[in-house]
């Protein structure tokens, strides 16, 4: 499989740790296989290794401390550790008194969370790895990256091969992600709710009309969308609340999958053209993960947020408290219609820079807001001119 040159660059100085999470199959172990080549390696999804290391977490410790020294000297490297909580309380000791240094990789860091793992107390800094983004892809196609998504094996398949790929990733995801781990009890309802996912995702989400589509309470579908957050599959975007305003949304929010392609095919969305609504929602997830990408790749704080109006004006991006303002189009032809949102947004809040990604050809600007085809912006944004 070709190997892609990811943006993540995970360097440790001496005595410091790390944890890499990301979904399943972004890349993390190839990431690692590649830049600690000489690392050693226990993967917890090796069935022996597994059983003998749950039995007795004291084995690693044990392991790790026969190996040559020479070794030692280099990250040692835990692939899925959520599935052994216990074995953190070794590492832990072997980093107090050994002084030895770990990459602790893994999906989720729910089970950690629920079982009240050692997640050794700020020892390791937290890295995330995503699906490819812009940067990192050669003669980049955008509608190939929204129906096939951008988990590396998926968006170098052929289209027939990533639709059943994508299949197959969703349910896998369910089986070995959510129901073997235990997430939830209720495994119909949690099936339920992810179908439904599917017609409210990047919209506002309404608790009530979910629970009763999937016939369990409120409460539970917002454990259910925190299940999602904790496994990496999604991600929660906040409205902006700068200044109270009875004319502005202040308390749904949104969830957005961590793939546009994932998100495809559970709306069973396939896209044919670059233009419609359809395409249009693709394009606006699509952007917010390289936004999202970008802030964690370049080890950035700043917020991302929505705003939107009672009356339908809405800002898809509100960037650093109300510094940026970016709007998605998914148009070649950008008409005043297109900019009430960012109009509104910009009389009230005066942000630094106003911003439409859309898919005209050249770059212009209209009453101060700029008009940029997405392939401008991303580089922008990649070469740190957008965003600091």
């Amino acid at each position: 499989m070709k190997i892609f040159n990811r943006i993540l660059n995970i360097k440790l100085p001496s005595k410091q740790s790390a944890f890499l999470w990301g979904a399943r199959k972004t890349g993390k172990s190839t990431y690692l296989k590649n830049h600690f080549p000489d690392s050693i390696v226990f993967d917890f999804l090796k069935t022996d290794l597994y059983f003998k290391i749950s039995k007795n977490p004291a084995l690693l410790r044990e392991m790790i401390l026969a190996k040559d020294k020479a070794l030692l000297k280099y990250p040692i490297i835990l692939d899925e550790v959520q599935k052994i909580p216990h074995v953190l309380d070794e590492v832990h000791w072997l980093i107090e008194n050994r002084g030895l240094r770990f990459i602790l990789c893994g999906s989720s860091a729910r089970k950690l969370k629920r079982g009240q793992a050692n997640l050794l107390g700020g020892r390791a800094w937290r890295y995330e790895m995503f699906p490819l983004v812009t940067a990192e892809i050669e003669n980049f196609n955008l509608l190939r990256s929204l129906n096939q998504g951008l988990i590396p094996s998926h968006y170098l398949q052929n289209s027939e091969d990533a639709k059943m790929s994508l299949i197959a990733y969703m349910q896998d995801y369910l089986k070995e992600e959510v129901f073997a781990e235990g997430l939830t009890r209720n495994v119909p309802a949690f099936s339920r709710f992810f179908d439904a996912f599917g017609y409210s995702h990047g919209e506002l989400t309404n608790y009530s009309n979910i629970a009763r589509d999937c016939g369990v309470d409120s409460k539970t579908v917002k454990e259910y969308y925190q299940i999602l957050i904790d496994t990496l599959m999604a991600v929660r975007i906040e409205p902006f609340k700068k200044r109270r305003s009875r004319q502005v949304i202040t308390k749904a929010v949104k969830y957005y999958l961590f793939d546009v392609g994932v998100a495809g095919c559970l709306s069973k969305r396939y896209l044919m053209e670059e233009k419609g609504s359809e395409f249009g929602k693709a394009f606006e997830h699509f952007l917010l993960m390289e936004i999202i990408a970008y802030r964690s790749y370049m080890r950035h704080d700043f917020r991302i947020n929505f705003w939107r109006t009672k009356y339908g004006l809405e800002v898809d991006y509100v960037i650093g408290g109300g510094e940026i303002a970016i709007e998605a189009k998914g148009t070649d032809n950008v008409d005043i219609r297109d900019l009430k949102g960012l109009i509104a947004f910009m009389d009230t809040y005066s942000p630094r820079r106003s911003i439409v990604v859309c898919n005209e050809k050249e770059k212009r600007i209209h009453n101060k807001i700029e008009i940029m085809p997405w392939r401008e912006f991303l580089h922008d944004l990649w070469s740190g001119k957008i965003l600091k």
